[in-house]
């Protein structure tokens, strides 16, 4: 008798935090990736979860967490084992763009994130006088930031969907890629104790 394969082949999955001030668009963002359609939200009061399959045996946790000055202070107890970080940015709100990027510093300087790879959204494209991907990349200093990990600035539009494909994609590899980081150094480490 032919014997089957009966070993569950474990699935693979990843935690994605989004975070940004309020109104970036991040609650719209995480519709769209998931539905595809475009769905008016209110406010985020707390934090919603939603899983994306990107692909045969990965998954992907998003916990989109509120960006309220008061939701801010509780970021922090997200980003324990976070395989990404991602950051919404409304790139017309000029006037909110320096309280966006310091709240970006001080997330980055959290040592549960350290190394963990970012991708940076400039959402709402679609509006006159937004910054493109290299105006945001120099506004929020991702160079001088994110020199010990990996990072992306990726330009899109929750209304129209432009650019969500890429970021999912992107977001997918690197989290993919850590993760697998990740488990190499911890099979080194038990190695290392023996």
């Amino acid at each position: 008798m032919g014997q089957q394969n009966t070993k569950p082949h474990r699935e693979k999955q990843a935690n994605i935090v989004m975070l940004g001030l309020d109104s970036a668009g991040k609650s719209t963002l995480l519709y769209k990736l998931r539905y595809k359609d475009t769905f008016l939200t209110t406010p985020t009061i707390g934090f919603n979860v939603d899983m994306i399959e990107t692909g045969r045996d990965f998954t992907l946790t998003f916990w989109d967490v509120g960006g309220q000055e008061k939701m801010r202070q509780v970021w922090s107890n997200f980003l324990e084992g976070t395989d990404g970080l991602l950051y919404v940015v409304d790139s017309s709100d000029k006037r909110r763009l320096e309280e966006s990027r310091r709240e970006f510093e001080l997330i980055l300087k959290n040592e549960s994130i350290k190394n963990v790879p970012v991708v940076v959204l400039a959402n709402k494209q679609d509006l006159p006088g937004a910054l493109n991907a290299e105006e945001i990349t120099r506004r929020f200093k991702m160079k001088k930031y994110c020199s010990d990990r990996t990072w992306y600035v990726q330009p899109c539009c929750a209304i129209t969907g432009e650019g969500l494909e890429e970021a999912l994609h992107r977001v997918t590899t690197f989290a993919k890629q850590y993760s697998r980081s990740k488990e190499s150094f911890k099979i080194l480490k038990e190695f290392e104790t023996f």
